[in-house]
C-alpha cells in the first residue's frame, strides 16, 4: 500500500508526552513525540524493548491518555474516533472466544453494535474469503493454528470496515516461516481494504517487509530518534522474492544502523533524523 495524497491523515500526534504515576515516583515513558500517519499508508513502530511503542499505540487507540499534547485520528480526538470505531486493534495474543466458531468471532463486533443479521453475514463471509479461510469457518480455536488464530483476530479488526488498523506485535509468537506468511497475508489484506496500519514490532526485517516508513524509537523516555523511508518497491507489490533483493538488505541496515543512533551512511539511505 502506498502512502496516499491529500485528504485527512489518518493519526496525527503533536508534541505528545506520557508520564505514569508509580508508588517510587513518576517515569517518563515517552517525550516530545510528533507525527502522522498518511491515510493508507503503513508505518511501523520499532525500538528497544520498554521505548513506549506499546504506551504510543494505546494513546491512538484512547485505551490511555497522553500527559500532554494531542493524538487525532481522521481529524477527531482519538476519544472520538473509538466511540465512531474508526480503527481496528489486533495484539500478539489472537484473543479469539473459545466456545466461537471463527464466523462467530469475526461476527462478534458488528453483533455487538447491533448490525442486521443479514449484513452480518454477508460481511463474514466476504472476510473469511479475504483471510483465506473459507475450509475453517465452523471451525473452533483450538482447531487452528496460531497462524489461522491470527488471521481470525485481523479478519475481526476489519469487521467493521475501520480505515486504520493498530497492531501490536500481531506476529511476535508466531513461528519465522508462518511469520513471514502472515506478513505476506498482510500485505495483500491491506492492499484490498485500503487501510492505514501503526505496526509494532521487534523485528526489522519484518518492519522493513511492510512498512512504507519505519520510525525508530530511542530507549525511555521514548523518543522519535529517526524515520527511514522504505526504498522498496509499494507495499501491496511486495512478494516474498524482496526478501532476497539487496534493496532490503539495505534497508535492514538502514534501519539497524538507526536503531544504532544513526550514521552517515543511514542518513544517505532515506533517514530523516528527528
Amino acid at each position: 500500500m502506498t502512502q496516499m495524497t491529500g485528504g485527512t491523515d489518518a493519526v496525527s500526534i503533536a508534541g505528545v508526552d506520557k508520564v505514569f504515576e508509580t508508588r517510587s515516583g513518576q517515569v517518563q515513558a515517552l517525550s516530545g513525540i510528533d507525527l502522522t500517519v498518511a491515510a493508507g499508508e503503513f508505518v511501523s513502530l520499532i525500538g528497544p524493548s520498554g521505548c513506549g511503542k506499546s504506551t504510543l499505540m494505546r494513546l491512538i487507540a484512547d485505551l490511555d491518555q497522553p500527559s500532554t499534547g494531542t493524538v487525532s485520528v481522521f481529524g477527531k480526538p482519538a476519544k472520538d474516533a473509538r466511540i465512531a470505531q474508526d480503527y481496528g486493534i489486533a495484539f500478539q495474543q489472537a484473543g479469539l472466544l473459545p466456545w466461537r466458531t471463527v464466523e462467530e468471532n469475526i461476527e462478534l463486533p458488528l453483533s455487538l453494535h447491533g448490525a442486521p443479521k443479514a449484513e452480518r453475514a454477508a460481511r463474514v463471509a466476504e472476510l473469511v474469503s479475504l483471510v483465506g479461510l473459507g475450509d475453517f469457518a465452523d471451525r473452533y480455536p483450538d482447531q487452528l493454528s496460531g497462524g489461522m488464530q491470527q488471521r481470525v483476530a485481523i479478519a475481526r479488526a476489519l469487521a467493521e470496515k475501520p480505515r486504520l488498523l493498530l497492531m501490536d506485535e500481531p506476529f511476535g509468537a508466531l513461528d519465522e516461516m508462518t511469520r513471514e506468511r502472515m506478513q505476506s497475508e498482510l500485505v495483500r489484506i491491506c492492499a484490498e481494504t485500503g487501510a492505514a496500519v501503526v505496526f509494532v514490532t521487534h523485528s526489522i526485517p519484518e518492519a522493513v517487509f511492510l512498512s512504507d516508513r519505519v520510525v525508530v524509537m530511542s530507549p525511555r523516555p521514548g523518543r522519535i530518534q529517526e524515520i527511514v523511508t522504505m526504498r522498496l518497491a509499494a507495499t501491496a507489490d511486495r512478494e516474498e522474492g524482496l526478501r532476497e533483493q539487496h534493496e532490503f538488505f539495505d534497508m535492514i541496515t538502514a534501519v539497524r544502523e538507526a536503531l544504532h543512533q544513526g550514521s552517515p551512511v543511514a542518513a544517505v539511505r532515506g533517514v530523516e533524523t528527528r
